[in-house]
């Protein structure tokens, strides 16, 4: 059985080496579902790592519906990545509805070539998984990961093995609340790949600082955090 960490530094990504993991989806800001890292990350990855590392093409926080910008960014990754010689990608792009953006993600993965690609848990999002698997199936998707639209993979443990006996080419990874504990359920399932953080907490700092740099509030999947132009005018207007 396959055994991919989500990485998100190069300390994780040495770890899940050192621990006999068998790939890593490299990303930043597992707090927010993870977005791309920098290009310093991943320069130092393709330096230090040696087993198989798909990094993850998500340009924002939030919803999965990309403006044409975004959507252009993303695209700019997935070259990067390639060019760094990165053995997969893992995407996706929905509509504002949360169905399946077919045309973008088939982009998407034309772009990727000859690189893995794997549509990532905006999967979890989709009103109608197991006619999605088939478009993705089509368009020549290797992998889904998926907690089975459930807040834990164990809990969607039905759904995803709905998928999997409808699946004929695509892999069903499940992810999300994977853990030593319940590892076994997958295996006794018939999946081939379980995704896991393995995420765990060490103090920082000796003292603790005075006010806190994070902010929930600008936590949303439904809505997104942008700069206000009124905002920003009237500030101008005050101070010059």
């Amino acid at each position: 059985m396959l055994v991919e960490v989500c990485a998100n530094s190069v300390q994780s990504a040495l770890n899940a080496q050192k621990a006999g993991a068998d790939r890593i989806e490299l990303c930043s800001e597992l707090a927010v579902g993870g977005i791309t890292s920098s290009y310093g990350l991943l320069k130092k990855i393709r330096e230090l790592i040696s087993i198989p590392v798909h990094v993850l093409i998500r340009p924002r926080s939030g919803d999965f519906t990309y403006s044409q910008v975004e959507f252009e960014i993303m695209k700019e990754n997935i070259q990067l990545c390639k060019d760094f010689g990165f053995a997969g990608i893992v995407s996706g792009v929905l509509g504002d509805r949360n169905n399946l953006d077919v045309e973008r993600t088939a982009e998407l993965v034309t772009l990727t070539g000859n690189l893995h690609f794997t549509f990532h848990r905006a999967f979890d999002w989709l009103s109608n998984p197991e006619d999605s698997l088939l478009q993705l199936q089509e368009m020549g998707v290797q992998t889904i990961l998926s907690s089975g639209q459930a807040t834990s993979s164990v809990e969607g443990l039905e759904l995803l093995k709905s998928l999997q006996r409808k699946s004929e080419k695509i892999t069903i990874m499940p992810g999300g609340g994977v853990k030593p504990n319940n590892a076994h359920l997958f295996k006794e399932a018939g999946f081939m790949a379980i995704h896991l953080s393995g995420t765990h907490f060490i103090p920082s700092l000796k003292v603790a600082p005075k006010v806190s740099m994070n902010t929930p509030s600008f936590l949303s999947d439904t809505k997104l955090a942008v700069t206000k132009l009124e905002n920003i005018e009237d500030v101008v207007k005050a101070v010059k």
